[in-house]
């Protein structure tokens, strides 16, 4: 899985301290969170039963449906991430990536990983920008 990073090193002249100002912070992490949720769906949307190897087909829309994403509470991590739901039963988002010889399910393309590699681009320019404009300079 690709991690992706973005290091930022700033110093300003006559000021003591640089905050951050939450909301904005918060705000952008939402928009990547939702890009990533999208792009996430879009590689799971296609109407047909997958085989081994390939991004998961959409029978029922369950797994669809249950690919959410969630603003950490101090605005600096978001999570995107298919959920079991009570439609489930089990959690078969994990069944689908690894396989179950049980169930005989061979194990899919892991979408999640994709779409955030898809969307890696996007997400460091949202960041970035975000970033740039959430800074407080204090005396």
């Amino acid at each position: 899985m690709s991690n992706p990073t973005l290091e930022t090193n700033v110093t300003l002249d006559s000021f003591d301290r640089i905050d951050f100002d939450r909301r904005k912070v918060r705000k952008g992490m939402g928009l990547i969170g939702r890009d990533v949720q999208k792009e996430g769906r879009r590689l799971i949307a296609r109407r047909a039963i997958s085989g081994a190897g390939e991004y998961p087909g959409r029978q029922t829309g369950t797994l669809w449906r249950a690919v959410k994403y969630k603003v950490s509470r101090s605005g600096f991590m978001v999570v995107v991430r298919p959920n079991k739901t009570a439609e489930m039963g089990f959690f078969y988002p994990g069944v689908l990536h690894y396989g179950s010889e049980k169930r005989n399910i061979k194990a899919r393309k892991n979408f999640m990983t994709d779409a955030l590699d898809n969307r890696n681009q996007n997400a460091r320019s949202v960041l970035r920008n975000v970033l740039q404009d959430s800074l407080i300079p204090r005396k």
